[in-house]
Formats: structure tokens, C-alpha cells, sequence
């Protein structure tokens, strides 16, 4: 059997829910961009948009077991163009189309609506054609650090067996995860892979992101609950749910790569997959390695072969300069009188020292740093799907910023790829998020970030400030602006500009802001300099966690 993602017995095989994804594939090697998957319910007829010589293309896929197509599909694909707008549409299928669907798209011909037929034959004609179909997908470069990083992966992985790979969200796990996967199979093209992450959302990013490290002569396909072929040759994405089913009845790779490695613990599925393969050789990446439940990944992956934080980043010139002021307006300078006759849970400190900040004062610093970023992309993060509901309403009565969009985990997966698309094309000029960017999700254009009163968790504030720090030409900085509600994050950031300042004579300058960690009461930024003697600490405090205060009435004395 062939090992082309376009042969006609792989395709037979993946079923009808993978077989748009593999179109989407292919469309990437014909030179598409902007190519967005939105197949299922109440998708309007189509399945995949993208862009081709600046025109707009949506397709309709239909996967056939046996028969033809029918003309249906037309008619679903002229409504699909008509409602996502686009300049051009086709019906795409693994099989053939029959005379009936000819007929009806000879119809739309003569009253000025052409529609495009790719059959199954088609398919594997594009896929072979030399001049059409690029046998890699555009790839960069590994920078300088991913190049050292991939060569102590493949030192730890053919010397132990095990690597550990900690890189701060923006600096390219995956891209270097990808080429760990595109060595093996120049070494070894007929091994099996299994890629492994804990949801669905994940596991589809991942995939389309290796189609630009394999070549298109390996395979790809997703293994979940919804779609689970029979043959696992190649690359197999899954999630860890269905990953172990399939090992338990003895499917097993030669390497397995756990992205977000940070969800491995003692117990559960992830530990009885990696049980189950523990002479397979193991890579798990992640820009996060704490866990609330002390169970340390190095347990499973052994020491990290490579590091790389944010303020690593920072100083070596490949994240974003930081602009970021903590707004501590909202400091309950009454309770501040008080706090040293007591001792506080962090819980109850953070509900008495900070007042709460209406939505109105967070639009209102909202607009005055729009002002003065050019080209301006904001990301709100919201600490309840209500609270960002109720905040894109708000802010959408701001003219200049007609469109803001809510994003989270209450939108069906098409509704949230849209608005990211529509966000990342400049439709959409700010989104209003509430976790489900923490993971995976990739907005380079973004430049300005909002914490608008979240709970502090140090591995989602490390994902969500990476969302922002994404290097993309013409973006000099990000500006930041935290409301803080949490004691914590004010630890945190403290002890990043402590990290950030460190040897700052190393660190390479790309635009003129620098990065600055600002306090917009200086009251306040001295209040916590006594208070917080330990950042790093109780940055990762629990809620139950007990503080005791010093008097601080010297200190506002000298206010």
C-alpha cells in the first residue's frame, strides 16, 4: 500500500470526519494560506476555507465508502460560498462525482456560479505534481538555542531514552518536537510515532503543526474518540484516553513525544500509557513543569535536557520586549493599617486588600494604551465565560472597536476558529478570553494583553503572557496591563523583572522600549517590596497559605 496521505486506500480508511483534514494537508502543500478546518454542525455547507493567489476558496468534503457523489453537494457548497463570502468554491471527495452532480454544476456554470470537482483521482494527481504540490511545507531555520536544544534531545533520547524539553510558550516546542519526529523518520521512515496530549483541541493543532517538519511522504492521522483508524503507520496523534486503549491491545511506537508534559502525574492514564512503553524512548516538552500535586515529571522523562524560560527569552532577544503595568489603584490602604495585627490566608488577604475594579475603569486604561500602539491587537483574559461575555459587550460600545468577540470553551470548536482567524486577519480587534488560550493556541499578531482580575495560577500566567511575546515583523513590544486581584501575581512579577534585570548586559535590544515592570502606585510597589520578601515562593503559595505582616506604617508614612 502507498504511503501518501492522498492514497486512495488511506483515505478509505481514515472515515469521513479525518478525510477534510487530510484536504486541508494537501491544500497547505499547494500553496493555500489562512487555512482554517470548520467542518461540523451547522457548518453552512463547508468544510475548509483558505486562500489561494488572493483569492477566497471554501470546499465542501465529502468521503465515500462506494458510490458517487450527489448533487447535494453542490448546492451545499453555493450556500457555503454565499455565506462565508468567499471568491471561490469547490467539492472535493475521495471517490468520484456522477453524472447528476455534473448536470447540476453545469447548471450554476451558465447563471455565473462556477463550482470546482476534485475527485479522488484528482487528489492523487495534485498530490504527485512536481510543479503544484511542494514536497515540504515552508520551514524556518532553527534558531541558534532550538538548534542546541535539539541536539541535547537527541543526545538524552539515544543515550537514556528519555528527554525532557522546558521552553517557554513563544520560543517553539514544537517546532523543535517536530524535527526530533522528522530525524526519526529520515533514520527509520517506516517507524510508527504516537504524539500524545490530554484534549482533542490540542491534538488537532498538534498534527497540523508537524505537516511542516515531516515530509509529505509520511503520514498523519488523529486517533480520539471520534476518530480512530485501523492503520497507525506513520505519525499518530492522540489523545491519551484513546492512545492507551490502542496500547493495551498492543499497538505500540517506537517513540512517543507528550506534549504539555506537565499533565503527567503519578496516576492516571498518562502513567499507564508510559508504563505500558517503558522501553519505548520518550520526549515531553512543556512550558510549564510544575503541578499543584508535587509529583515531578522529571520522574517519568528525566532531568531536562534543555531550559529556556521567559526571562531567558527576554535576554536572548527572542520574545517580545514587555511593557507591563500592575494597576494596584484598587489597594484597600484601611485594611493596610490593620493587616500586621493579623495573619491572613493568601484567600483572605486577596479579598480584603484588593477592592474590586469595575469594568469601566479596565476600558477605560484599555483605550488610553490602544492610543499609542500602532497597529493595536488586544487579548482580554477574564476570570469567568460571564465575565468575558459581559466584557466584550461593554467594550463593543467603544466605536473604534465594533466586533469585539468573547473566546472560550462554551463556543462550538468552528465558532472559536473563526473568531481566532477573524482576530488574526484584523476583523476582530480584541477577543475576550477566559482559559482556552492558555494551551496551544497560536495569536503572534497580538500586542497588547489585559488581565482583567484572573486568579493567579503560576503555570497559566506563564501561558497566557506567552500568548503576547511571540517575535512577527513589525511588532516592537507588548503592553500589559494587570488588574491585580491577587497577591501572588504581584510576587510573580516581581520576581520576573528581578529574572529580567539579571546580567541585563546580555541581553540583545530589538526595539527601543525595553522591557519595563511598572507599578502604577508607588505606594503600593513599596508596600509589596516589604511585604513580599520571599517572590519566588509565593508566587506558588495556596490559597490556605498564612502570611504575617510587618507594621506598615513607616512605609506610608513616607508616602
Amino acid at each position: 500500500m502507498s504511503s501518501s496521505f492522498m492514497a486512495p486506500d488511506f483515505l478509505l480508511d481514515i472515515g469521513p470526519t479525518a478525510f477534510p483534514r487530510q484536504v486541508e494537508r494537501l491544500m497547505l502543500h499547494l500553496g493555500f494560506t489562512d487555512v482554517v478546518n470548520i467542518d461540523g454542525p451547522n457548518d453552512h455547507g463547508g468544510d475548509i476555507l483558505g486562500t489561494l493567489n488572493g483569492q477566497r476558496w471554501v470546499f465542501q468534503a465529502k468521503w465515500k465508502a462506494r458510490g458517487t457523489v450527489a448533487p447535494s453537494a453542490v448546492d451545499e457548497v453555493i450556500n457555503a460560498k454565499a455565506f462565508y463570502r468567499t471568491d471561490r468554491a469547490a467539492v472535493v471527495t475521495n471517490a468520484r462525482f456522477g453524472p447528476k452532480s455534473e448536470e447540476r454544476r453545469e447548471a450554476l456554470r451558465r447563471v455565473g456560479h462556477p463550482i470546482e470537482f476534485w475527485s479522488g483521482r484528482e487528489l492523487v494527481d495534485l498530490y504527485n505534481s512536481d510543479q503544484l504540490c511542494s514536497e515540504r511545507l515552508p520551514e524556518r531555520p532553527l534558531r541558534e538555542y532550538q538548534a542546541k536544544a535539539f541536539e541535547r534531545l537527541v543526545e538524552d533520547l539515544e543515550g537514556t531514552g528519555r528527554a525532557l524539553l522546558i521552553l517557554a510558550t513563544g520560543l517553539g516546542k514544537t517546532v523543535i518536537g517536530g524535527e526530533i519526529i522528522a530525524r526519526h523518520l529520515r533514520l527509520r521512515p517506516s517507524d510508527k510515532i504516537l504524539v500524545v496530549a490530554h484534549t482533542k483541541d490540542l491534538v488537532e493543532q498538534l498534527e497540523r503543526a508537524l505537516w511542516f517538519h515531516v515530509p509529505k511522504t509520511a503520514r498523519t492521522q488523529l486517533l480520539t474518540g471520534d476518530h480512530k483508524p485501523d492503520d497507525l503507520r506513520g505519525v499518530t496523534c492522540a489523545t491519551v484516553a484513546t492512545a492507551l486503549t490502542y496500547v493495551r491491545s498492543g499497538y505500540k511506537p517506537a517513540l512517543v513525544m507528550v506534549d504539555e508534559a506537565h499533565h503527567v502525574s503519578k496516576d492516571g492514564f498518562f502513567a499507564e500509557l508510559l508504563d505500558h512503553l517503558a522501553d519505548v524512548p520518550r520526549l515531553g516538552v512543556t512550558a510549564t513543569p510544575w503541578r499543584g500535586d508535587r509529583f515531578d515529571i522529571r520522574n517519568s522523562f528525566g532531568e531536562p535536557s534543555y531550559t529556556l524560560g521567559i526571562d531567558g527569552g527576554m535576554k536572548l532577544g527572542y520574545l517580545a520586549e514587555v511593557r507591563y503595568r500592575l494597576f494596584t489603584d484598587n489597594i484597600d490602604w484601611d485594611f493596610v493599617h490593620t493587616a500586621s495585627q493579623h495573619n491572613y490566608s493568601v484567600r483572605d488577604l486577596n479579598a480584603r486588600l484588593f477592592l474590586p475594579e469595575r469594568d469601566e475603569a479596565i476600558r477605560d486604561r484599555l483605550i488610553e494604551t490602544w492610543a499609542h500602539v500602532k497597529e493595536p491587537r488586544a487579548v482580554v483574559f477574564c476570570r469567568t465565560v460571564e465575565h468575558a461575555e459581559r466584557l466584550a459587550a461593554l467594550l463593543n460600545q467603544v466605536p473604534q472597536w465594533k466586533n469585539v468577540k468573547a473566546v472560550h470553551a462554551g463556543l462550538d470548536r468552528r465558532d472559536r476558529q473563526l473568531r481566532l482567524m477573524a482576530f488574526r486577519q484584523g476583523s476582530i480587534p480584541i477577543i475576550t478570553a477566559v482559559d482556552i488560550l492558555n494551551e496551544g493556541v497560536d495569536i503572534p499578531d497580538v500586542n497588547i494583553l489585559c488581565f482583567a482580575r484572573v486568579t493567579h495560577s503560576r503555570r497559566i500566567f506563564v501561558q497566557q503572557l506567552g500568548r503576547g511575546l511571540r517575535l512577527r515583523e513589525g511588532k516592537s513590544h507588548v503592553e500589559t496591563l494587570d488588574f491585580v486581584s491577587d497577591i501572588r501575581r504581584v510576587a510573580a512579577i516581581m520576581s520576573l523583572r528581578e529574572q529580567v534585570s539579571a546580567d541585563e548586559f546580555e541581553t540583545l535590544r530589538l526595539a527601543p522600549v525595553g522591557t519595563r515592570f511598572e507599578f502604577t502606585d508607588a505606594r503600593a510597589e513599596s508596600l509589596m517590596q516589604e511585604w513580599i520578601k520571599d517572590a519566588a515562593s509565593l508566587e506558588t503559595a495556596l490559597d490556605e497559605h498564612r502570611l504575617q505582616f510587618p507594621d506598615p506604617e513607616s512605609l506610608l508614612g513616607q508616602a
